[in-house]
């Protein structure tokens, strides 16, 4: 069991997520990979692989930005891409984190 802890560990978050999923297929084996894979994106398995994939770029940013600045980033790139100061402040209303945050990136946008 050390040596599968080691390896699934080595996989970072993707591999917990990939690890729950195929726990839930109710398979085993190849079976239970590509179900796993399956039900993870759209696109069948290959969605899977590039859900996986997105998970892991997201958990190593996370890691060294933070919450905060990786979402002002986002939002600042899409505004100067064109959207609209409300269209954003409305989608950030609209987010599932703390009231300070929300107010955080309505400032980091306004500057």
């Amino acid at each position: 069991m050390d040596e599968a802890v080691r390896k699934i560990a080595a996989l970072g978050l993707p591999g917990v997520i990939l690890l729950i999923a195929m726990a839930t297929t109710g398979f085993t084996g190849a079976a239970a990979i590509t179900a796993a894979l399956a039900m993870l994106g759209p696109g069948g398995m290959i969605g899977g692989i590039v859900f996986l994939g997105v998970i892991g770029i997201a958990g190593d940013a996370l890691s060294k930005f933070g919450l905060q600045a990786l979402l002002a980033g986002v939002y600042k790139e899409r505004h100067e891409k064109g959207e609209t100061l409300k269209a954003l402040k409305k989608e950030i209303n609209g987010l599932f984190i703390s009231d300070d945050l929300k107010r955080k990136l309505r400032e980091e946008l306004g500057r």
